[in-house]
């Protein structure tokens, strides 16, 4: 599976790639204390570059602050 973390649109490029890495790596930390393999999961950051929502306010950055979670085959 792929972990894609996002971010909102705030904040340098470099941060928001390091955000949304670390989001990213959160998850598969969760999925690995589930009884995930680390073979099964790849994480990667998408930064501010698949928004959710086109806002520009609290309520669309909320939805842009995620990870995803793409199984094999939808990627």
């Amino acid at each position: 599976m792929l972990i894609q973390g996002t971010t909102d649109e705030r904040g340098s490029r470099e941060y928001n790639v390091g955000l949304g890495q670390r989001r990213s790596e959160g998850v598969k930390s969760m999925l690995k204390l589930l009884g995930a393999r680390e073979d099964q999961i790849e994480s990667v950051s998408l930064g501010e570059e698949k928004p959710k929502s086109e806002g520009h306010d609290e309520s669309a950055w909320s939805q842009n602050r995620r990870s995803d979670i793409l199984y094999q085959g939808e990627y």
